[in-house]
């Protein structure tokens, strides 16, 4: 137990360096965009007094490093400064957004998790048959579409052709919860379609890898049918990488649905980005990089601890 401490205390002071250094970067690469924020807010009617008023009203007329230490420390204590178009604090802007993409996010994981791993054990147990070689041929397909191409496809045949669903994801506080989900299927359904090949293709190559190994052969001359050899044994001993991967795809579905959200117009983080670049409100963009950063970070760590505590040779190295 005291090694699985300090492999997560490890990971956990990797992660935070990590977070700390992708700060760093988000700042600067927000500092070298083109054109003057104060100019930008005012517009270009605006004087030179007013726009040097608004620059020290800002703050920009200090040096970028004092106010990167200003900006971080108020990070750690949960202010991320206020918007520049709204005036009003970026984390109650940010904060019913971020829930709506984690519902969304949710809502696909509770599909495509379930989904992923048993076609990949149908795959690796029809080995080489129609059914592996149509599942191949379509992962591959959805893998190589881009997402937003998914998208309008779905939107297409599912919702301008049939009506049965919507193209536009608007969702309301006065909706129900069924009519939310109605509302979320296609966008939802546009990252199942990506992650569920990701998630199939690697739980069935994690199983016919371990098809190998002597003990299944040798449960083969056992004569135990071939499903129970591999639920009951290829399958425990191959979580460490479909564990990975899941995770992985889990942290997709939180930061990669920026070009989802603005094909389906879904009130998201990754919408809210899309819109704060356009405004160039630069605190909302930087606090929506940070948070998209963070949330990647955090699910790689948790993919980390799930390989460790299902491998005992990780928790145990020599």
């Amino acid at each position: 137990m005291g090694d699985v401490l300090v492999l997560v205390l490890k990971r956990l002071g990797l992660g935070l360096a990590t977070l700390v250094v992708i700060s760093i970067i988000i700042f600067g690469a927000v500092e070298m965009l083109p054109g003057d924020v104060a100019q930008a807010v005012l517009g270009q009617g605006a004087t030179e007094q007013n726009v040097a008023a608004m620059r020290e009203q800002l703050g920009l007329d200090r040096p970028a490093p004092v106010r990167y230490i200003e900006w971080f420390r108020g990070v750690v204590t949960g202010d991320f400064g206020s918007s520049l178009i709204t005036r009003t604090p970026v984390a109650e802007t940010i904060g019913p957004r971020f829930v709506n993409t984690l519902l969304l996010a949710l809502y696909a994981a509770v599909i495509a998790v379930p989904v992923a791993i048993i076609l990949g054990i149908l795959a690796a147990l029809f080995r080489n048959s129609v059914f592996d070689r149509v599942a191949n041929v379509t992962t591959l397909t959805f893998i190589s579409s881009p997402e937003f191409f998914l998208g309008y496809i779905l939107i297409l045949y599912l919702a301008v052709n049939t009506g049965y669903f919507h193209s536009i994801a608007k969702l309301d506080e006065d909706m129900v919860f069924s009519e939310k989900l109605h509302r979320m299927l296609l966008p939802a359904l546009t990252m199942i379609l990506v992650v569920v090949a990701h998630m199939m293709r690697m739980t069935r190559a994690a199983i016919i890898d371990l098809m190998a190994s002597p003990y299944i052969e040798m449960a083969r001359l056992k004569g135990i049918p071939e499903w129970r050899i591999i639920v009951r044994h290829a399958l425990p001993n191959s979580w460490a990488p479909i564990i990975n991967v899941v995770a992985l795809n889990l942290a997709y579905l939180v930061t990669g649905v920026v070009l989802v959200e603005v094909v389906f117009v879904y009130p998201g983080i990754g919408q809210l980005l899309v819109d704060s670049v356009t405004k160039r409100d630069f605190p909302v963009v930087q606090a929506c990089c940070l948070i998209f950063a963070a949330t990647f970070i955090l699910l790689n760590l948790a993919a980390d601890m799930g390989t460790i505590l299902t491998n005992p040779r990780l928790r145990h190295p020599k």
